[in-house]
């Protein structure tokens, strides 16, 4: 018999378990007995939560994905100025949560399944529209509409960059590194701005 209560603390489970799998895979080419294994549940049980390995993979996105709404919603209301609001944005994006080394692997490999997935490519749109959206917040308050659309469509292909390229192991060697290269490109765009 299920012990009531249970069931939020073992989808918790098999959820961090899927992201530490594939972090230390590099891959999503692992199965639910392994991700069970790793949460301390049965094979069946994980099957039973989730169904397939598709459901607990779409589950898993979400959670990163609600973990990252949260973050955000957070740092933009302690955000007073346009600017601050913009700084908050690509901080939380490389924050110590965000920016951990299994969290940035299960991104790539999300963005690689999502080519085969339409729910997963869903749920990636849902987070480029946020983003942009988020950036923008900012950036219309201090550039024209227009140039404030280009600044955050490139701000948010340089915070995916960045991810893709340190999950390669490649490119920047930390959190700080990658917002400083970002402000770096973002003042540069708005002093441009104030200069004229």
């Amino acid at each position: 018999m299920p012990k009531i209560g249970m069931e939020p603390l073992r989808r918790k489970a098999l959820i961090d378990a899927t992201i530490s799998a594939i972090g230390e895979r590099g891959s999503l080419d692992v199965t639910m007995s392994e991700i069970a294994g790793r949460a301390g549940v049965s094979s069946a049980l994980a099957h039973h939560y989730f169904g397939a390995k598709d459901e607990l993979l779409l589950a898993t996105m979400r959670h990163i994905l609600a973990e990252l709404t949260a973050d955000m919603r957070r740092a933009l209301r302690s955000a007073s100025t346009a600017r601050e609001r913009v700084s908050a944005v690509v901080a939380v994006n490389f924050s110590d949560v965000q920016f951990r080394p299994e969290t940035i692997a299960a991104w790539l490999a999300f963005y690689v399944e999502a080519q085969k997935s339409a729910a997963l490519r869903r749920l990636l749109k849902v987070y480029a529209r946020r983003l942009h959206s988020n950036l923008l917040s900012g950036l219309t308050g201090i550039l024209p509409r227009n140039e404030a659309d280009r600044v955050a469509e490139a701000t948010a292909a340089l915070i995916d960059g960045l991810y893709i390229r340190r999950a390669l192991k490649d490119g920047v060697p930390n959190a700080a590194t990658a917002i400083a290269l970002i402000e770096d490109y973002l003042e540069t765009k708005l002093s441009r701005r104030s200069a004229q």
